[in-house]
Parts: structure tokens; sequence; C-alpha cells
């Protein structure tokens, strides 16, 4: 019985460890990480290029794997699914339009691995 109570113990201070070294800094910049750290869990055990970690009245956040310089190409699927079209890039936001309105994607590094971004919530009304 203790056997198995002191290798548990030692499992969860081995995934604590790994998920510090991960994300780092990184971690808690966004405040409470429990439902980021959820959606990359789900995000690297399915074949989904995207995860929902938030909904709320004002925007939808999701989060996508850093690719490099590729790293937008799964918001612009995204967004063309839904109608819209990429227009530019104006610093950490992307621009789309569809007919006469134009609808600006943030977007934001997470870790070196992980990019955050949000939709207003307007885009899905």
């Amino acid at each position: 019985m203790k056997k198995n109570f002191l290798t548990m113990l030692l499992l969860l201070i081995l995934m604590t460890g790994l998920i510090t070294l991960r994300f780092g800094s990184a971690l808690f910049q966004e405040g409470n990480p429990i439902p980021i750290l959820t959606s990359i869990m789900g995000l690297e055990l399915s074949n989904s290029d995207y995860e929902q970690f938030s909904e709320s009245k004002i925007r939808n956040r999701y989060v996508s794997p850093n690719t490099g310089n590729s790293r937008y190409n799964v918001i612009k699927e995204f967004m063309k699914e839904k109608g819209w079209d990429y227009k530019e890039q104006m610093g950490s936001g992307l621009v789309f339009e569809n007919d006469e309105e134009t609808l600006v994607v943030e977007t934001k590094q997470y870790s070196k691995h992980y990019i955050l971004w949000n939709i207003p919530s307007e885009f899905f009304n």
C-alpha cells in the first residue's frame, strides 16, 4: 500500500515538473492555466488542429500549435470555412472580411509551442 502511494506521488511530482519545464513562465500569463492545459492535452491526443478552451459573451478562445512560419494557417482555414476571407495581418491581429464586414482575430503566443487566438462573439451571432 505504501509503495503504491509513493509511486503515485512520484508520478505526480514528475508530471508537474514536466509541465513546468514545457511551459515555464508562460504557464500563468493567462490567469488560471487549467483550461488551457486541458485543451492542449486534448490537442496533443487528437488529430485536431485547434481546441476551444473558453467561451464568453465577449469572445471565444482557442489554442493551436505554433508551426513556425505557417502558424496562422489554422486560423485562416477556420475562418475560411465560416465564409470569411483573409485580408491582412496588423501586428498580432489577423483581419478578415465578409461582404461589408471586417473582423479582427487577436493572436498571442502562449509558449514557443502554442498560440492562443480570440474570436469576438459577434462572429457567432
